[in-house]
């Protein structure tokens, strides 16, 4: 038998954080824990604590009877148990979590790294640096991204704009002057407005940016807008890119035409099981996948697709990572590697140091 439980942690922000369309001051993980004689996985996401709630209502009892081997099953289980609870959203969020826990269950049962479990085809897996708040002031922005590239050596960074849901364009291009200015003339430049922007609107700000070298255009426009996207990326020079609130794999498959790089979320998209399946369709399309956020549940997988683009090494996630877990990652030099020393995703949860941070 297999014993799932699941608790909620809300961890503080460094500082205050926004984007285009949403501000915060803390982040919360829920984490799941899947137990099989003796052994013991995990796995997580980024969402609201009640979702710790749902796993153990709706999932748990879903995969007790499943066996330890038979992870696909297990999800497929987890998909009919939240039929009446809606798929997208929260129940997607919390069949990641326990997929991903299954998965690394499965690793240590076996005696494995994950990565090798899934079969490698990379020896380690390129990364950008991710933050650039909104919230931010020019000295703390030039702080980052110097450190990012400078500090760490990784050749990529992002960027937030779209502030003020599209309202504040000149300052958006400021910032990304600024941002120019502290990576250097070499590092590729990325930008997220996480949907604040109109068709028009998304154009110009990327035309007017094309001097900066702009390479990345994350969320013109709203995700949930494929014709937007389609109509942005064939107007503009950058890459367009979207995918993080995919839930199920028939919204890559809507998605997959509109964009030059699709993104996908273990965390969010139904664990491992589905991930691997977008890497599939992306693959099928001759496109690149990258991952989107928490970066130490992705290196496993993405160190397993041959189509691999990078991994989101996303500020406010790698530093929850590393205050709540041994066994992190460096991504200095610009990738991460997973470890071939240590069974799974060779992460320990450190629980006194989260204890303080629990909320369910």
């Amino acid at each position: 038998m297999t014993r799932i439980a699941a608790s909620a942690y809300r961890i503080p922000t460094d500082l205050p954080e926004a984007d285009g369309t949403l501000s915060w001051t803390s982040t919360t993980m829920v984490l799941v824990e899947a137990r099989s004689d003796g052994h013991h996985g995990i796995g997580w996401t980024y969402a609201p604590a009640p979702v710790a709630a749902l796993v153990g209502e709706l999932l748990a009892p879903a995969v007790e009877d499943v066996g330890v081997l038979d992870v696909p099953d297990a999800h497929e289980r987890m998909c009919r148990a939240v039929r009446n609870a809606g798929r997208p959203g929260a129940s997607s969020m919390a069949i990641s979590a326990v997929d991903c826990a299954l998965w690394d269950l499965k690793a240590r049962v076996l005696g494995l790294p994950l990565h090798r479990l899934f079969g490698a085809c990379r020896a380690d897996v390129p990364v950008y640096g991710s933050g650039g708040f909104t919230t931010y002031d020019d000295a703390r922005t030039r702080e980052q991204l110097e450190h990012w590239v400078a500090g760490l050596g990784i050749p990529r960074v992002k960027i937030k704009i779209g502030e003020a849901r599209g309202g504040r364009e000149e300052r958006d291009l400021a910032r990304l002057r600024l941002a120019r200015l502290a990576i250097g003339p070499d590092a590729e430049l990325y930008a997220d407005a996480n949907g604040a922007y109109s068709v028009k609107q998304a154009v110009q700000v990327a035309h007017a940016a094309e001097n900066l070298g702009l390479r990345w255009f994350e969320e013109p426009v709203p995700s949930d807008d494929p014709a937007g996207l389609r109509a942005v990326r064939d107007a503009v020079e950058c890459e367009v890119a979207a995918g993080e609130y995919g839930y199920d794999l028939p919204y890559f498959r809507d998605l997959i035409g509109a964009v030059d790089c699709p993104q996908a979320d273990v965390t969010r998209c139904g664990g491992y099981t589905e991930f691997l399946r977008v890497a599939g369709l992306a693959r099928a399309h001759n496109r690149e996948l990258s991952a989107h956020c928490a970066p130490h549940l992705h290196a496993a997988v993405m160190a397993a697709i041959p189509n691999a683009r990078h991994i989101e090494w996303f500020h406010d996630h790698v530093r929850i990572e590393s205050m709540l877990f041994d066994g992190v990652l460096d991504p200095d030099g610009g990738t991460v590697r997973p470890r071939d020393g240590e069974p799974g995703l060779g992460l320990a949860f450190r629980r006194p140091d989260a204890e303080r941070f629990r909320v369910a």
